[in-house]
């Protein structure tokens, strides 16, 4: 379970964002992925019309189009590289996780775009996250066989 929303990549600490963010959207239209959706009422009245991501539907694919276009400074423009993305860090359920059953999967591992270092393999074929190098971009999260997904990204600021 989240620990709060999920934001683009860039995004500043949650409180600052929400008292910078000028909810313009711009950061949404400029998702190719359409991964970047905009918070509605029911997510809560004091995130309203912010960018939020659920990546269990379409998780943030690190392309970076989404800071450059905030005219506000809620997502960091100087943030470039995807390795330098620090959204959250995905935490596995070791009782739901599929590989730490027993069963191969490899699907978080493989998919990940910080290859082989966010998420490795250990000697028994089960994953591991390495929180410094885990952007919390989701994607781990979208591709996880179990249901409910058993890697999730907690959000906040990485230990």
């Amino acid at each position: 379970m989240h620990n709060g929303p999920l934001r683009p990549p860039g995004a500043l600490p949650e409180r600052e964002f929400l008292s910078t963010c000028i909810r313009c959207g711009k950061c949404s239209q400029s998702c190719p992925y359409g991964a970047i959706r905009i918070a509605g009422l029911l997510d809560g009245i004091e995130i309203m019309g912010t960018p939020i991501i659920r990546p269990r539907r379409t998780p943030c694919y690190l392309c970076m189009k989404c800071p450059p276009v905030c005219p506000s400074g809620a997502l960091k423009r100087s943030l470039q590289k995807k390795e330098d993305v620090t959204m959250g860090i995905a935490v596995i359920d070791t009782k739901t996780c599929l590989a730490w059953q027993g069963t191969i999967c490899r699907s978080c591992y493989d998919d990940c775009p910080i290859l082989n270092e966010a998420i490795t393999m250990d000697d028994k074929l089960q994953p591991v996250v390495h929180k410094n190098k885990c952007t919390g971009c989701g994607i781990c999260e979208n591709v996880c066989p179990a249901d409910p997904a058993a890697i999730v990204v907690q959000t906040g600021e990485k230990a």
